[in-house]
C-alpha cells in the first residue's frame, strides 16, 4: 500500500457550511504566524485534515432514487475512474485504511463482483460518457491479487470503461507482492504507471514499520522495473519516521533520485488514530520525530530532489520526466467526475459525492442481487466548483484568483441569485496579505506562488482558505448548502 490512500472524491460525513451554523470567524483565526522560521513555527504542528467541502449528507431513503438518476445522466465533464482493492497481506504501522487481511481465496470472487459492477453499468450513460482519461487501481494492496486475476480486471475494465487512447492507467502496489514477472503481464495488460509504497530504504526503519521487503531487495526491484521502460514509475517516501533523521532521509530521496523513476511522492508521516503505530507511541515503544521539525524533513527532501534535477509537480510530489502526469490525483482533487468500483470505492457523478458499501459481504451481495452498490452519498454546495478551483490551485502551488473567478462565472450565470462577479482577490486579500508577510506566498503577476514554507504547509492553508471562502459568500448572502 501507499503512503497515503489514494484520493477520492468526498462522499459522506461532511458537515455542512452555511450561514447560520457558526459564528463568523474573523481572519486573524487563519493567520500565521510571524517570526522565525515558517517552515516549523508558521502554524501549530501540521497533522492531516480534512478540508471543508460544503458538501451536504444525502438522507438513507434518497439515496437509491439519486443514484439510479446519477446512472441515468450522461457524463460531458472531464472524468476518471477508481477501483478499490481493500486487501493486504499486513497491517503496516502507519496506515489508518487497513480492511481486509489478504487471502489468495478472495481474489477470484472479488475481480468477478468488480467486472460484474463494470459489466452492469455497461449500458448506463453515466459510465458510457466522455472517454476517461485515468483509471487508478487504489488500495488495499492491487499487486496482492494473483496474477491471472489481476490481468483478468486489467483487461476486463478496458474493455468495459470508455477510456481514452492516451489513458493514464495505474497500478498501486507494495514490492513484496510485485516481482519482474507479474510486473510484466501487468503492462502487456494495459497498465502504463506503477505506484509503490517503499517509504524508507533504511534497513533498520524498515524492519521497525514490518517491512518484509529489504534495502538491497527493494533497490533491485525497482530497478528491474525502471530498466524494463513499460510505465511511469513512482514511489512514496515518508519523513518524521520513528529513529529517522533528516540527513537520513535527505539520503533517501537522493537514493531514490537515482534509480531511473519518473516520480516521488515525500509525505510527512500523519499519526492516525487506531494505527498500530500512534498505539507504540502513545505506550512509548516508538517515538516519532517531534511534529514541529517535519517541515525540515520536507526543506531537506526538496533539496535533494532539486540536486537531482527534479521539479516539483504538486506540493508533495516530484517527477523526472513527462511520462509521469499524475492525472488522476489532479483530476480527483480538481472535481473531477469519478466512477468508482469495488467495495469502500469513493466516487463523484453530477456533483455528488459517494461511498461504495465497504463491507466485503455486502457488497457482494449488492452485486449478486442487482441491488445498488453505495453506501453513503453527499450532495455538492453551491459553490463546489470555486472550491475546487482553489484546491487545484494549492496543489499545484500557484493559486490564481482569476481561474477562481472563472469557475465562479461558469456555475453562477447572470440569471441566478449569485449575479456579481466572485473578485476572489478581494474576498482573500486579509488572509493572502498576512501569509505573504509570514513568508507562505509571493505575490506574482498571476496570482500567488506557494513558498517552500508555503507547500510544506499546502493542507493546513488549503484548508484555511476553504473555510474562509464559505464564510465569506455566506456573509455576503450567497446560497449556503440549505438553500441550494
Amino acid at each position: 500500500m501507499a503512503a497515503r490512500r489514494p484520493p477520492q472524491p468526498e462522499a459522506a460525513n461532511t458537515p455542512p457550511t452555511a450561514a447560520g451554523h457558526a459564528a463568523r470567524r474573523p481572519a486573524s483565526d487563519f493567520f500565521a504566524r510571524i517570526g522565525g522560521d515558517p517552515l516549523t513555527d508558521a502554524f501549530p504542528p501540521k497533522r492531516g485534515a480534512h478540508p471543508p467541502s460544503g458538501a451536504v449528507p444525502v438522507p438513507a431513503d434518497q439515496i437509491p432514487d439519486l443514484w439510479a438518476a446519477l446512472q441515468d445522466r450522461p457524463r460531458r465533464d472531464p472524468s476518471v475512474a477508481y477501483v478499490h482493492i481493500p486487501f493486504c497481506e499486513t497491517h503496516c504501522l502507519f496506515c489508518g485504511f487497513y480492511q481486509n487481511r489478504w487471502h489468495p481465496d478472495r481474489g477470484p470472487a472479488y475481480v468477478d463482483a468488480v467486472l460484474a459492477q463494470a459489466r452492469r453499468g455497461a449500458d448506463h450513460p453515466a459510465q458510457q460518457g466522455v472517454p476517461l482519461r485515468a483509471l487508478y487501481l487504489g488500495g488495499g494492496t492491487p499487486t496482492a491479487l494473483a496474477t491471472p486475476d489481476l490481468v483478468r480486471l486489467i483487461e476486463g475494465l478496458r474493455a468495459l470503461l470508455p477510456l481514452a487512447p492516451d489513458c493514464e492507467i495505474t497500478l498501486e502496489g507494495r514490492l513484496l507482492s510485485l516481482d519482474r514477472d507479474k510486473a510484466r503481464a501487468a503492462f502487456d495488460a494495459g497498465v502504463n504507471r506503477v505506484s509503490l509504497g517503499v517509504q524508507s530504504f533504511d534497513e533498520r526503519l524498515r524492519r521497525r514499520l514490518g517491512r518484509r521487503t529489504g534495502r538491497a531487495e527493494a533497490i533491485a526491484l525497482l530497478s528491474d522495473l525502471a530498466e524494463m521502460d513499460r510505465a511511469a514509475l513512482m514511489i512514496d517516501l515518508i519523513f518524521g519516521l520513528p529513529g529517522q533523521e533528516i540527513d537520513a532521509f535527505a539520503a533517501d530521496v537522493t537514493l531514490a533520485a537515482g534509480l531511473g523513476l519518473d516520480g516521488i511522492d515525500l509525505y510527512a508521516l500523519n499519526l492516525i488514530p487506531g494505527t498500530p503505530l500512534l498505539r507504540a507511541a502513545e505506550n512509548g515503544k516508538l517515538t516519532p520525530a517531534p511534529r514541529e521539525r517535519l517541515g525540515l524533513y520536507y526543506r531537506a527532501g526538496a533539496e535533494a530532489m532539486a540536486q537531482a534535477g527534479w521539479a516539483p509537480l504538486s506540493c508533495s510530489h516530484w517527477r523526472a520526466t513527462p511520462r509521469e502526469r499524475s492525472l488522476y490525483n489532479f483530476a480527483v482533487k480538481s472535481g473531477a467526475e469519478c466512477l468508482a468500483f469495488g467495495a469502500g470505492a469513493g466516487g463523484n457523478l453530477g456533483g455528488a459525492g459517494f461511498r461504495l458499501r465497504p463491507d466485503l459481504a455486502a457488497y457482494h451481495d449488492a452485486i449478486a442481487t442487482g441491488q445498488p452498490p453505495v453506501a453513503m452519498m453527499t450532495r455538492a454546495g453551491p459553490h463546489a466548483a470555486v472550491l475546487a478551483a482553489i484546491r487545484a490551485g494549492m496543489e499545484r502551488g500557484h493559486l490564481d484568483p482569476a481561474a477562481i473567478d472563472r469557475a465562479h462565472a461558469e456555475t453562477h450565470p447572470a440569471t441566478t441569485h449569485s449575479a456579481a462577479p466572485l473578485a476572489f482577490a478581494d474576498l482573500a486579500a486579509p488572509l493572502l496579505s498576512q501569509w505573504h508577510a509570514a513568508g507562505l506566498i509571493a505575490p506574482q503577476a498571476s496570482g500567488h506562488a506557494l513558498t517552500l514554507a508555503g507547500r510544506f504547509w499546502c493542507v493546513t492553508l488549503t484548508g484555511h482558505l476553504l473555510a474562509w471562502t464559505l464564510q465569506e459568500l455566506a456573509a455576503a448572502g450567497a446560497p449556503g448548502p440549505a438553500q441550494a
